[in-house]
């Protein structure tokens, strides 16, 4: 139990050895900020199957409770040099001991502290050249959407970004999201071969009175060996559950299933990104906002293995004095029914926290990153959808509610099913009901014959400056098609039948 503890209280240990410093640390000044998050939830059906019994699916009951700890510390030596380090304790179900979201049974001795991110900020000498050096938070542009689709997560590298002047700005990054995680097999030399991933993006902020746009790229490169285990080329997943995201997000449907892609590539794939986002408030209180991105994956020695698409989306809203109305709508491409061909869906990189639609806190990621979430899927990639909001209306002093109602359609050839059936033997089951998601697919894959009816209410309220109290519920109807070509033969975790989704969340927030 000593040595758990000794884990445990580690980040702790250090955060005080830190502040301690300060005292002797002449010039540099020491700033903290924290994020404790308390939640309950109760729902049932969030893989839209009980799989035979009453829980909210095949890993967590119809109750939960959890909580997430967040420690940051700033270490400012002046406006031109600082660094943070950025602590995670959780997120862990009350009750249970082992992972995932473990360590909260009795006696929470489980090592649980993780290291979020841990960088330095640096001007250049006598420029306007800010540096930032380390593990820290990549995020692709976004204005229509709540957050972004093809990047956002934590990860290791430089970023740089100049301001020309007020009105324009450049940033540019490079990122190394996998390296060094190939380990031969015993006998063989090839260890770390071949096995890396860089990524470099560019982004050119314009903001202008009224108006603001950003056009952004990025460019990667992923080695043939970079999931490369003894289980094959793809058995390495690294660090789920990010690399379930990414294996979801870069890779076509099933495309490391050898009766559907025999082939093992051998060289380089080069990915790519290129997009515009932006909004215009010339006319305010009304605010149009809108993004547009396209991006391609491609190993030159596997064509089944490429994935290249679209996404596009609008927003439009209206600040009223007692809350903002809007309405919206997304377009994604999907793939078509040839499998050797590939994906048309858009990839992505990762989407390991924010939302990445329009206020979905359930069908999608939640913006705390604690509650229920993602029952649908990671991003709006391979739908298409149109909805409406109703955001930050407020009665009654420091009380807010949100209120969105969406429907959602899949722009996936429902000709696949079967072209997967004719090579496997089986069909792709409707959710994600054990172990690890297959290759190319979040949760629920939609197809040009399916839709869904998404719909949820958030309610935030200020106990105290620091405190915020959420009480959220939400609800999702899918409407699959179920005739013999499309999903009529497929199962789900409990049989054939499906069930609509629901959750009530209630979530502390104490923020300083």
């Amino acid at each position: 139990m000593t040595g758990n503890l000794i884990k445990k209280t580690g980040a702790a240990a250090i955060v005080l050895a830190l502040c301690g410093l300060a005292g002797n640390a002449g010039a540099v000044e020491f700033k903290a900020k924290g994020w404790w998050l308390f939640g309950a939830q109760y729902g049932q059906n969030g893989n839209f199957s009980n799989k035979g019994h009453t829980g909210y699916d095949y890993l967590e009951d119809e109750f939960e409770a959890r909580s997430r700890v967040r420690l940051q510390l700033d270490a400012i030596a002046s406006e031109s040099l600082s660094g943070q380090v950025y602590f995670e304790i959780g997120k862990f179900i009350w009750g249970k001991a082992n992972n995932p979201q473990g360590g909260g049974a009795l006696g929470a001795d489980s090592a649980i502290i993780k290291l979020k991110r841990a960088f330095i900020d640096w001007v250049v000498p006598n420029t306007s050249l800010k540096v930032r050096m380390g593990i820290q938070a990549f995020r692709s542009p976004y204005f229509a959407l709540d957050g972004p689709t093809v990047l956002t997560g934590d990860g290791a590298g430089i970023t740089a970004s100049y301001e020309f002047n007020e009105n324009v700005s450049l940033t540019g990054f490079w990122m190394r999201p996998y390296n060094d995680n190939y380990i031969a097999a015993t006998g063989e030399n090839d260890s770390n071969f071949m096995d890396n991933m860089d990524v470099g993006g560019l982004t050119l902020p314009l903001r202008f009175d009224g108006w603001a746009v950003t056009p952004w790229g990025m460019y990667g490169a992923i080695g043939p060996n970079t999931f490369r285990s003894n289980n094959g080329q793809f058995g390495n997943r690294i660090n789920p559950p990010d690399g379930n995201y990414f294996f979801s997000g870069m890779f076509p449907l099933m495309g490391n299933d050898k009766k559907i892609n025999p082939k093992t590539t051998h060289a380089y794939a080069n990915v790519w990104w290129a997009g515009i986002t932006g909004e215009f408030t010339m006319l305010d209180p009304w605010r149009f906002a809108w993004e547009f991105t396209y991006g391609s994956s491609t190993w030159s020695d596997d064509d089944a293995l490429n994935r290249q698409g679209w996404m596009g989306a609008l927003l439009m809203e209206y600040r009223a004095n007692w809350g903002i109305p809007g309405i919206y709508g997304w377009y994604a491409s999907g793939d078509d029914d040839d499998l050797g061909n590939g994906s048309e869906r858009l990839p992505y990189l990762v989407n390991d926290f924010g939302v990445s639609g329009f206020s979905d806190t359930f069908a999608g990621p939640d913006i705390n990153g604690l509650e229920r979430d993602r029952v649908i899927a990671n991003t709006l990639i391979g739908t298409w959808g149109v909805g409406a909001r109703l955001k930050n209306v407020s009665f009654l002093h420091d009380l807010r509610h949100t209120l969105h109602v969406s429907l959602w359609g899949g722009t996936n050839s429902s000709g696949i099913l079967e072209k997967i059936h004719d090579r496997t033997g089986k069909w792709m089951p409707i959710n994600v009901s054990s172990g690890t998601p297959p290759m190319g697919r979040d949760n629920i894959y939609l197809t040009d014959k399916d839709y869904a009816l998404e719909m949820g209410l958030l309610n935030q309220y200020k106990i105290y400056e620091n405190l915020t109290f959420n009480l959220e519920a939400s609800y999702v109807h899918l409407m699959m098609d179920r005739s013999d070509s499309v999903w009529g033969l497929a199962e789900t975790g409990g049989g054939r039948g499906l069930r609509d989704a629901w959750n009530i969340s209630g979530l502390f927030i104490y923020a300083f």
